[in-house]
């Protein structure tokens, strides 16, 4: 479980005046309720249970709660939605949910098959089934397939949408779990196959088997056959690190054994684990990246390194010869170099090419790089990428060929889905989305809003063609800026149908602590410069008022998870700017999130607040503590999920409860049963979930006075 992976990683109602409760949680001064913190508390589930009929209640009245939902399950359980798939051997695989199949069908079919309108599939494990037989409601977590006869797979399985998964071998061929197979009861657990009969497994099972950031600490193989107990440890990390993971790469001809140990989210070490279980070091920064493919090594920079009497910048990838890189030689060809306005988005093997994704001013550029006979690599843009769009490689097979499956979309331009071969057969589109909302009339334009530093923040806007400078447009900003996630766009049909075509202009704010313009622009907003990441959003905020796009009684903010603590701040921070706010599965008390859940895995991005030196800078974007009484904070809702097991719903709840203590009226909570650190387990939650932001937003922008009479 590498830092990569990990970035790219919802009652009964008791009686109140039993608990002692009046509509609000008692947090006498800024510390939070600690029972609230725990997920099954009786206490904690009936405070729950009110405050979600309190929202649902006041969002029914003002609104038909109910058509939202319908509307937005219209979409996700629809069977004109492109059915995504992964290359599997000689099948074409699909995780696919609607309303037949509320938890899924694992689902295969051939490529002749997949071409048509409505393709044959052969259904390998009906997940309703599934829990229908156990009496479950597990949820999908994926599939891990081995190589090269693809017969058995390590199928993951979260009994509510968490981290936590039961792992169990599955047999493709008689769509069976394997009787005896290896199984592993529900824990964070990561797994790989090494051959048929052994397993990596890092797992938070047993004893002193957690690091503090709640992921395993200890690598291991597990041998068929043979009790858990017995695997045999080929590694142990601190407690101190967030996480260790091994993997195995069956390339034929170069076949290998990894073992990664992240340190954090930035910081890792990878090894190769030779025969006699010794390890050898991948020797590279530790902030950077190293990628082993067949007799090739790329490495990633996040920071300036010298190395070899050259000096790279931070976001450049780098290839090696593997062997020669291992024996000690250190000579690199840059395969792209970062600048202002490009940085590198992601790079995809197939079996003779590299396909590398760059964004240049947030647009993609899909480039074909290819490693020639007198050492030198060619560069090329991938014949048939389209231009000025979102553009993303979602499957290739580099065991086998050159073929690679390639999704196009934009906000206004529904996904599709094709497929092309390097060199012998341009991209051809395979599936087609329907569009989900009518987008006559609409338009997207890129601008730039220059932050308090003078730093240029760029952000898309979406609105009527004819937008009426005139202030009064309800407008949706939506932000992240954290862990170097980029915000890209994208078609996204409830957004649309709920927004949009409800007239709402929606902005995409591509602040810093994301990573649009590569690490660079990720590490300006780090620990003690996290405020930049807010002082952009807030200068988006600004550039759309002095534009007369909107003014603050139309504006609302909107993020989850680290943008839900963008949202908190922009709360306490920058009221003036905003009529709403959205905070979902939020971080918000920057005091106590290292004791929760997977907290201290997110210390290099925010800092330890149990450092003073670190507390003293955290303080100042902390929401739960920077809440004070009598001021003109916007209506908000917290919304999150009781299954959550990275961040955990206390955090919201806590904030909930002190802002109730401090007399406002107009905050809003619910939270979801199922889903984890998302927006439901299931189609039908995940609709309740989005029907709520929106009715909230709408409801609370509408009712605002006119812009002539704003502050």
């Amino acid at each position: 479980m590498d830092p990569t992976r990990l970035r790219r990683r919802h009652l009964v109602l008791a009686s109140t005046l039993a608990l002692g409760l009046t509509g609000t949680a008692s947090a006498s001064g800024p510390d939070a309720p600690l029972w609230l913190e725990q997920a099954k508390d009786p206490r904690a589930q009936a405070w729950v249970a009110q405050q979600n009929e309190h929202t649902l209640q006041a969002m029914r009245r003002q609104g038909d709660l109910a058509a939202s939902e319908q509307r937005i399950l219209d979409v996700l359980n629809s069977n004109q939605r492109i059915p995504y798939v992964s290359h599997i051997g000689h099948y074409y695989y699909n995780f696919w949910r609607d309303k037949d199949h509320p938890h899924g069908l694992y689902r295969r079919t051939t490529l002749q098959a997949y071409r048509q309108a409505r393709p044959q599939w052969e259904t390998v494990l009906d997940l309703d089934a599934l829990n229908r037989r156990e009496g479950k409601s597990w949820v999908w977590k994926g599939a891990q397939c081995l190589r090269p006869d693809y017969q058995r797979c390590l199928i993951s399985l979260s009994p509510d949408g968490g981290d936590a998964v039961e792992v169990r071998e599955y047999d493709l061929a008689s769509h069976r779990f394997v009787k005896d197979g290896f199984h592993l009861p529900v824990a964070k657990s990561t797994v790989d196959w090494i051959d048929r009969d052994h397993l990596f497994v890092a797992t938070t099972l047993g004893k002193d088997a957690e690091t503090r950031s709640s992921y395993p600490r200890v690598v291991s193989i597990w041998q068929r056959g043979t009790p858990l107990a017995s695997r045999v440890p080929v590694y142990q990390g601190k407690t101190s690190d967030m996480a260790v993971s091994g993997s195995h790469d069956g390339t034929p001809g170069f076949e290998r054994n990894l073992i990664s140990v992240s340190h954090d989210f930035y910081h890792s070490q990878q090894y190769l684990l030779k025969a006699d279980h010794s390890l050898q070091a991948i020797d590279v920064p530790e902030d950077a990246s190293a990628s082993p493919y067949r007799e090739w090594l790329l490495i990633q920079t996040r920071s300036p390194w010298t190395v070899g009497g050259h000096s790279w910048p931070a976001g450049t990838l780098l290839v090696s010869r593997f062997d020669d890189y291992l024996a000690g030689k250190r000579e690199l060809t840059p395969l792209f170099l970062p600048d202002a306005h490009r940085a590198l988005a992601g790079a995809v093997w197939t079996r003779h090419h590299l396909i590398v994704t760059v964004l240049h001013d947030v647009k993609s550029e899909l480039l074909v790089l290819t490693p020639q006979a007198d050492g030198h690599w060619s560069s090329e843009p991938l014949a048939g990428a389209p231009q000025n769009s979102s553009v993303e490689v979602v499957d290739t097979d580099p065991d086998h060929d050159d073929e690679y499956w390639m999704t196009v979309t934009g906000f206004l331009t529904p996904p599709s889905l094709a497929r092309g071969v390097i060199g012998e057969i341009r991209p051809e589109v395979i599936k087609q989305s329907p569009a989900f909302f009518a987008t006559e009339g609409l338009a997207v334009h890129q601008y730039f809003a220059t932050s308090r530093d003078g730093t240029k923040v760029p952000y898309y806007l979406v609105g009527p063609k004819d937008l009426k400078l005139d202030g009064r447009n309800p407008t949706l900003e939506y932000g992240y800026g954290g862990f170097e996630v980029s915000l890209t766009p994208g078609y996204n049909p409830v957004m649309g149908r709920e927004w949009l075509a409800r007239g709402g202009v929606y902005v995409l704010a591509n602040i810093r602590g994301g990573g649009e313009y590569g690490p660079t622009w990720h590490s300006a907003a780090l620990r003690e410069n996290r405020p930049k990441a807010y002082q952009d959003f807030a200068a988006v905020a600004e550039d759309l008022v002095a534009r007369k796009i909107t003014s603050a009684p139309y504006l609302a903010a909107m993020g989850g998870s680290n943008g839900g603590l963008l949202a908190g701040n922009m709360l306490v921070s920058y009221p003036q700017l905003y009529g709403a706010i959205v905070s979902q599965v939020p971080l918000l008390d920057m005091k106590r999130f290292v004791k929760l859940q997977a907290g201290t895995s997110w210390i290099a991005e925010y800092g330890n607040p149990d450092k003073p030196s670190d507390w003293a800078f955290m303080k100042t974007f902390s929401p739960f503590q920077l809440a004070r009484a009598g001021q003109p904070y916007p209506a908000t809702l917290f919304i999150t999920t009781s299954s959550d097991d990275r961040v955990g719903p206390g955090q919201a709840r806590a904030m909930k409860a002190r802002l109730d203590d401090l007399g406002y009226k107009n905050m809003y909570f619910f939270e979801s049963a199922g889903g984890g650190h998302g927006s439901g387990a299931d189609n039908t939650e995940t609709a309740r979930f989005w029907a709520l932001n929106y009715q909230f937003l709408w409801q609370h922008l509408k009712q605002a006075p006119p812009a002539d009479r704003a502050d």
